[in-house]
């Protein structure tokens, strides 16, 4: 039976593992990846049959209603990321380090990623980087965590952009980026995520690449995809367009809230009722 056959089988699914893409990765399948921030949601996703689902920290935005990415609580994410993979068991969980815990020292970055692992129950933790980060990369792999590399363009630095912008549009830039990916992965990174660059520069990073690249807005030749899982399922007013949305359920989810507004109002709710014993 091929992997995808075998995965729409649900929870009762031989568990992916970050074995299991590299193999898939290897042999040039594809594999699906998501956001995820609950347990219900990602037992849902894992009997659909997704293969990666990462607890990102768009959670801030999605789930908790901030403003930015940055402002998401770790302690929060962490709850979110051992929920997603109670929800989820047999499938690949990336754990989301959020701003500011990876950054300060090695030495809290090494603890924060290793609660990921422990209380977080993650398969991975993803950090945003450039080369500068190699070194810390490399020690968090000395100590068993795996590493999932993020280059390119990099929500948590939105500061320094002014924005989320497209990055590698200059040869010079897309040269920067993919000298990033080869010292993170030699440093002993697991996986790479690229976000936001011309699709000529994903090519030539994952043409170079000995482990699996996650693409999110980077074309098609990347092993893994991502996106948002509100932004496909069509859940947000508005959307990114890194993937044309295959549901609207805010519609939905909107007139199921209106039918029981309605039903309450008329008393006719149903359901089950008690009675008092003799």
């Amino acid at each position: 039976m091929s992997t995808v056959g075998s995965i729409i089988e649900g929870a009762s699914r031989k568990p992916v593992t970050l074995a299991t893409l590299g193999g898939m990765a290897s042999r040039g399948e594809a594999f699906a990846c998501l956001t995820c921030y609950d347990a219900s949601t990602a037992r849902l996703l894992e009997q659909a049959g997704v293969h990666l689902l990462l607890v990102g920290d768009t959670a801030a935005e999605v789930i908790l209603g901030l403003p930015r990415t940055i402002d998401m609580p770790f302690e929060i994410l962490l709850a979110l990321t051992a929920a997603v993979k109670r929800g989820a068991p047999n499938t690949v969980v990336m754990g989301d380090m959020p701003f500011m815990t990876y950054q300060a020292s090695a030495e809290k970055a090494l603890e924060n990623a290793g609660r990921f692992l422990v209380e977080g129950k993650a398969d991975i933790i993803k950090l945003e980087a450039d080369a500068s980060f190699a070194p810390l990369v490399k020690r968090m792999a000395s100590a068993g965590i795996p590493v999932c590399a993020h280059v390119g363009s990099k929500p948590q630095h939105v500061a320094l952009t002014s924005g989320y912008k497209a990055q590698g549009r200059t040869r010079d830039d897309a040269d920067r980026i993919l000298n990033d990916a080869r010292e993170l992965e030699r440093a002993g990174a697991a996986m790479l995520l690229v976000e936001a660059v011309p699709s000529v520069v994903a090519d030539e990073m994952v043409e170079s690449a000995r482990v699996p690249v996650i693409g999110i807005g980077a074309g098609t030749s990347c092993h893994g995809q991502v996106v948002v899982l509100h932004d496909i399922m069509g859940l947000l007013e508005k959307t990114p367009g890194l993937a044309d949305p295959v549901a609207n359920l805010g519609p939905v989810i909107r007139e199921a809230a209106m039918q029981w507004v309605r039903r309450v109002t008329e008393r006719d709710f149903g359901g089950k009722t008690f009675t008092m014993r003799k």
